[in-house]
């Protein structure tokens, strides 16, 4: 008997466990071939980004030890994974160790060059692939020589590497056997609740684009190859069931293919039959089409949360040039922000910082004109993946790179249009940016500030970030010495947890407003600008660690929620953002108004995510002003 733990670790130390999709796929195709299943018992062992080597290595270990470990592998896990390889070799010098994942594809000599005790590496999709290595393994005698398998690279024992032949692409995709449907991947904790953050589906694989920093598994300018519409139906079908509140599909163009309005009336349906899913986030096709317009009215229609990407990665017309996408229609984006804020629909932008042709300038130029149409603006720090243009170009754009200090990303600290100095400032800019913009701890200030008080959005968050950096308030100085020098998602989360978690560092932000901001408006605005920023501290999600009470102001309401006290304010604050035109016009009119603010319960458990923490902040309602004595 052959037994065989799939190992995943996911990228943050999240509340909740994160999908073990790649890992369900690889027992399924085992599980699914009675002759592989009769002989070889696979767990999947599934850790979030916060489990150490020694929790992972005593779950991994402490019952027995397996004959095969594969890992996914990403560039977070790398080198924990690495490490465990080694461990595990110690107690099995005869067992065998299988990487595959986008991280080390086509990367064999890398890996075995670092890591000795991996035996094996997958190239590309990996389930036909492991299947038949886990068939090459039952039946082995003498040394690992699978030269029969198509698609991975192997040690030999003399200690050289061996490549076997590409393996095609999986033309009939339905012939993966699904997790979900098969019950390889469990759906529920202990107690019977679904337990991801987010239940993981790909709808189809392949991108027909071929933009430099982008892998996408290896499918990069390629057809796309979908899953059968009644094996989607089942699989949602699944998850409705067991309730989960939100799918992201892994999908590279999602709205681009006929297919997928057909998967949005299927999600319609399963929400008509269980009450779930409630929201669906993805990568949307980069040129929007009729089909894209259509989906998206329907999902409006019947109440779906999604927050709409328009990737655009940069702004640059030489480093649109540098990354492929110079004559990519998802550059005329202006009109499709119109349409998007006329519907009341929430948007988001991407930015890369970093690509080949951009400078602080040009950058700092292109995020204040896209903030000028949409304040929420994701920026990620340029990273160069493997078997990307981009990585394999690097010299000729000049790249300087440091691998990360918690994981094995290639972090882009200069090339030919910035200097490493230019670099370490913009990474201080971009930290406050995704906290700011991107998760939205600042959402209704941004219009004000920039057509009141004439502040472009960066220059409201450079505000911002130089008050910390000269505050000499502990808290402000506990978060700065938090800011790391790369502006990566973990440090973002954390300091996030701390802004909502610590009444005193939001009382810093208040103070800025107030001693900052505030003076920078007309006269007559002051005051509205102090009942706007009010607003937007109430309407933020109501942060609460489990077992403890809800913040100061706010209770619980019902199964799900949360409402505040209520909220006074001199002028009708929600009315004038909606009518935002006609109250520049008019000026500020004082209009004592009483909200009331509600929110939904579990955004502890989502803040990590931007995308599913959007759906968790706080709405108001008119109420009653309260009785004066």
């Amino acid at each position: 008997m052959l037994d065989i733990s799939l190992v995943q670790q996911g990228a943050w130390d999240m509340p909740l466990d994160s999908m073990p999709l790649a890992a369900g796929y690889l027992k399924a195709v085992v599980d699914a071939d009675p002759d592989l299943s009769a002989e070889a018992t696979v767990r999947i062992r599934n850790f979030r980004g916060g489990r150490t080597l020694t929790q992972m290595a005593r779950r991994l270990f402490l019952d027995g030890t397996p004959d095969v470990l594969a890992f996914s592998v990403l560039g977070w896990n790398y080198r924990n994974f690495g490490a465990l390889a080694e461990m595990f070799k110690q107690l099995n010098p005869h067992g065998t160790v299988i990487f595959g994942g986008n991280h080390v594809a086509y990367q064999s000599e890398r890996v075995f060059r670092e890591f000795p005790h991996v035996d094996v590496v997958v190239n590309g999709e990996g389930e036909h692939t492991f299947r038949e290595l886990v068939a090459y393994l039952l039946g082995r005698r003498g040394d690992l020589d699978p030269v029969g398998v198509a698609g991975c690279s192997f040690r030999r024992p003399d200690g050289s590497a061996h490549t076997t032949p590409e393996r095609e692409r999986i033309s009939d995709l339905d012939t993966i056997p699904s997790p979900f449907l098969t019950g390889a991947i469990p759906m529920t904790d202990s107690a019977g609740n679904f337990r991801y953050d987010v239940a993981l589906m790909e709808t189809n694989r392949g991108c027909p684009y071929k933009c430099s920093f982008c892998y996408w598994g290896g499918a990069v300018g390629q057809k796309m190859r979908s899953f059968s519409a009644e094996r989607l139906a089942e699989e949602l079908d699944v998850f409705g069931f067991h309730q989960a509140p939100s799918i992201v599909l892994c999908d590279s163009n999602f709205g681009l293919l006929e297919s997928d309005e057909q998967f949005v009336e299927m999600l319609i349906k399963t929400r008509e039959r269980h009450g779930y899913p409630r929201a669906l986030e993805t990568s949307w096709a980069k040129n929007k089409s009729a089909r894209f317009y259509k989906i998206v009215k329907e999902l409006q229609r019947h109440g779906f949360q999604s927050s709409f990407t328009l990737a655009l990665q940069t702004l640059s017309d030489e480093a649109l040039t540098g990354m492929l996408r110079k004559n990519m229609k998802v550059n005329q984006w202006e009109s499709l922000v119109d349409w998007l804020n006329e519907e009341g629909l929430d948007c988001y932008a991407e930015l890369i910082w970093g690509a080949p042709g951009e400078t602080p300038t040009s950058f700092l130029a292109g995020y204040d004109r896209l903030a000028a149409k949409l304040s929420r603006i994701a920026v990620y720090p340029m990273l160069l993946l493997p078997n990307t243009s981009y990585s394999e170009h690097r010299e000729v754009h000049g790249f300087v790179t440091i691998r990360g200090e918690d994981d094995d990303f290639e972090y882009v600290l200069a090339n030919r249009s910035f200097t490493l100095t230019e670099n370490l400032e913009m990474q201080r800019f971009i930290f406050w940016a995704r906290i700011l913009g991107e998760n939205q701890y600042l959402r209704h200030v941004w219009q004000a500030a920039r057509e009141l008080a004439g502040l472009t959005q960066s220059q409201v968050i450079s505000s911002l970030k130089q008050y910390f950096e000269e505050s000499d308030h502990p808290s402000a100085i506990a978060l700065l010495n938090a800011v790391p020098v790369l502006a990566e998602s973990p440090a973002i989360a954390g300091a996030l947890r701390s802004l909502y978690g610590r009444p005193e560092l939001e009382a810093v932000v208040h103070r800025w407003w107030r001693e900052v901001m505030v003076p920078r408006f007309p006269p007559r605005w002051r005051r509205f600008a102090e009942a706007l920023y009010e607003y937007e501290r109430w309407s933020r999600p109501v942060y609460v660690v489990p077992g403890e009470d809800p913040p100061a102001g706010w209770r619980l309401a019902g199964d799900d929620g949360y409402e505040s006290e209520t909220v006074c304010l001199p002028y009708d604050v929600a009315q004038a953002l909606a009518n935002w035109a006609e109250t520049v016009a008019s000026g500020p009119t004082e209009r004592p108004t009483a909200f009331a603010f509600t929110a939904r319960r579990g955004f502890h458990d989502h803040l990590d995510n931007h995308e599913t923490a959007a759906h968790y902040m706080a709405q108001p309602r008119r109420v009653p002003q309260p009785a004066t004595v």
